[in-house]
């Protein structure tokens, strides 16, 4: 009996020590998750920005200091009328800058001028929030925007009037990812930065923050 009794032990010995196993793999995966580096733009947005507009604008609450929610990416290709390609390469390039799944856009009615058809695919669009948003808006403040050739700072005139800005860029190789000898087509896209800003005064002031070169105002 004893024999038997010894020989049903081995089996739940050795399952405890797979489970224990287990557990120490689950443990790590958790603490792994847990170390997470922030962005560095999201470091100087609590640390720096928030106090400077707070004093600037005077907000009863620290909560009414505008911020950017999210980062709309457009990439609009009309010669994905006639070869599908194109856009193919786009959406490419476009996730290759963004690092995050594109979506095809569609064309919302037909124009028989432009040969289009309802439903065609002509475009993709990437929205980014978070770490993703922070970290694409550092790589375009320091290392896209200064690789436009005869670059002069951007317009503060394509303000919304709801605390929105759109910029446009005409070709995507100023990205460091894009190859530029695997580039068929020059293509641009359109940079939405959506924010929390009531005015465009105060959404300025938040963007210049960041750093975005703005133009400078010529006196009069």
């Amino acid at each position: 009996m004893a024999d038997k009794k010894s020989v049903k032990a081995a089996p739940k010995g050795k399952k405890e020590k797979q489970d224990k196993a287990a557990e120490e793999i689950k443990q790590s995966a958790v603490n792994e998750k847990e170390v997470k580096i922030p962005s560095r733009l999201l470091n100087i947005y609590k640390k720096e920005i928030v106090p400077a507009l707070n004093t600037k604008f005077a907000y009863k609450s620290v909560m009414q200091v505008p911020k950017i929610e999210k980062i709309v990416v457009n990439m609009g290709v009309g010669e994905a009328v006639s070869d599908q390609k194109v856009l193919e390469e786009a959406v490419k390039d476009l996730e290759a800058v963004t690092g995050q799944k594109a979506t095809i856009r569609k064309a919302k009615k037909a124009i028989s001028n432009f040969k289009l058809r309802q439903g065609m695919n002509i475009g993709a669009k990437v929205t980014l929030r978070n770490d993703k948003m922070y970290e694409f808006l550092d790589r375009l403040i320091n290392i896209a925007l200064p690789r436009v050739r005869d670059f002069r700072g951007l317009s503060d005139k394509s303000f919304d009037g709801r605390g929105n800005y759109t910029i446009g860029i005409k070709e995507q190789i100023i990205f460091p990812e894009i190859n530029v000898d695997k580039v068929n087509k020059i293509v641009g896209m359109d940079i939405t930065f959506v924010t929390t800003a009531p005015t465009d005064a105060e959404a300025y002031e938040l963007l210049a923050s960041f750093g975005l070169p703005f133009r400078k105002k010529e006196m009069r």
